[in-house]
């Protein structure tokens, strides 16, 4: 498969990739550019403002999720038709797994889609020291891959300076983004905040693209891009035929966090996925026969989330009823019987479970995780393994311990989650290309073929 493509990396988070990738999209869209975007790591914000900017859903990314081979897959299957993909790195060039690894980091991405690097150094108080980071990272691995850099937070007189001995290192000198603080995207809790958050989003979007196309050489890196070699992934396994049923995923302001990869299981598998609102919606959609309850903010909108009685009243029945159900993160506070809010006040929830979530000050666990059944589960067998992640500064009365997590590097693991009749839920976010068995069982008892 012909797919030009570059990867943005950069030495940390918070050097600028999400809103210069971003921008990028933005002016190459304008341009009439096919383009695709892409997020290395297990990030659910960062493919929320991609789509926003380019119109079709950001591809996930993680070589701990998937092995090499499903990989190239996925990044094939959305990627094609494309002019030129997007790949926005994660946290610093090399971080991996672990402290000491560069395991699954994106450097191991651009490794295995064989694509060309783009550093971006933020150059924030300095000039020719930003430099040395470039050539540290280059040296860092023989085959860095580093083949053009951006400077964010530079002005165009010390980038114009600086573009001769960036030369001479035999990297290419893509441009430079001058400090503008009004076209940022701020952070928060969580990370970024969404999409649907920022005032005038389109404009600021078209703002930073004006800007790029000035400070910033496209057509380089268009250039660059084109200069990946083709790329070949390995057919998948005929998909299970399935029974067509419809599917009720939570998706709104409160409840965004979605894997496009995800979804696309659903989908390959025969699941007919409805959307509907926990938010604004007061009941579920009609002829629902399962119901998924994604992660995301319901703290930002508890109060909102309990006043719509209806809706919590109808997705507590339904459980009870037996409606098979996978709730992760957000969704499984939704479940609770309270949920404190940001500033302190505690909401009814759903009450699926009998207890209270409530908000902590630190990230209490997080990170990459391989979850094992500790016995036979709803849709997870005991022994059975599926990949995730968790991430959040909240807690639960009860977190639940018909899994087990295990961190992929250390020692480190811990039990969680509930399972009774046909719900699963948790604080685990689940990546279901990494067991698609799991998602079949929760279709099956869907269909009530189990």
């Amino acid at each position: 498969m012909n797919s030009p493509r570059v990867l943005f990396a950069a030495p940390s988070s918070g050097s600028g990739k999400t809103t210069i990738v971003c921008g990028l999209l933005r002016a190459l869209k304008n341009r009439g550019r096919a383009v695709r975007a892409f997020k290395c790591g297990p990030d659910f914000i960062d493919p929320l403002f991609h789509e926003k900017v380019v119109g079709v859903p950001s591809g996930t990314l993680d070589l701990f999720f998937s092995p090499e081979d499903q990989f190239k897959r996925l990044f094939c299957r959305r990627a094609a038709g494309a002019e030129v993909s997007l790949i926005e790195g994660v946290m610093g060039y090399y971080d991996g797994l672990g402290a000491a690894t560069d395991q699954a980091s994106s450097y191991a991405v651009a490794k295995a889609l064989d694509a060309p690097v783009v550093l971006i150094v933020d150059s924030r108080g300095q000039s020719l020291s930003a430099l040395a980071t470039l050539t540290g990272f280059l040296r860092f691995r023989p085959d860095s891959r580093i083949r053009g850099v951006i400077f964010n937070r530079m002005s165009e007189g010390v980038f114009a300076a600086l573009k001769p001995e960036v030369e001479h290192l035999g990297v290419r000198s893509l441009g430079y983004v001058p400090k503008v603080p009004e076209l940022m995207i701020k952070s928060r809790h969580l990370g970024l905040v969404t999409p649907g958050e920022i005032a005038d989003l389109g404009q600021k979007l078209d703002n930073l693209a004006a800007l790029l196309e000035q400070s910033v050489d496209l057509n380089g890196l268009l250039t660059l891009a084109s200069e990946a070699p083709a790329l070949a992934a390995p057919a998948a396994s005929p998909v299970p035929p399935m029974p067509k049923t419809k599917i009720a995923v939570a998706r709104d302001e409160a409840f965004c966090f979605l894997y496009q990869d995800n979804l696309d299981v659903l989908g390959d598998l025969g699941a007919e996925i409805v959307f509907f609102s926990p938010l604004h919606d007061l009941a579920l959609p009609q002829g629902t026969r399962g119901l998924i309850l994604p992660g995301g903010y319901p703290e930002l909108y508890a109060r909102e989330l309990s006043e719509n009685e209806p809706m919590r009243q109808g997705i507590r029945q339904a459980i009870e009823n037996g409606m098979p159900c996978l709730a992760e993160c957000g969704g499984f506070l939704y479940l609770h019987r309270e949920l404190e809010d940001m500033e302190g006040s505690f909401w009814p929830m759903a009450g699926a479970l009998d207890a209270k979530a409530y908000r902590t000050k630190k990230l209490g666990r997080f990170g990459y995780i391989t979850l094992t059944a500790n016995e036979d589960t709803a849709f997870l067998p005991a022994g059975e393994a599926v990949r995730g992640h968790e991430f959040h500064y909240y807690e639960s009365e009860d977190c639940g311990d018909v899994l087990h997590a295990q961190k992929p590097t250390g020692s480190r693991g811990w039990d969680c989650g509930h399972s009774r009749s046909l719900l699963l839920m948790g604080f685990p976010h689940l990546y279901y290309p990494s067991d698609p068995k799991l998602v079949e069982r929760f279709l099956r008892a869907c269909a009530k073929e189990v």
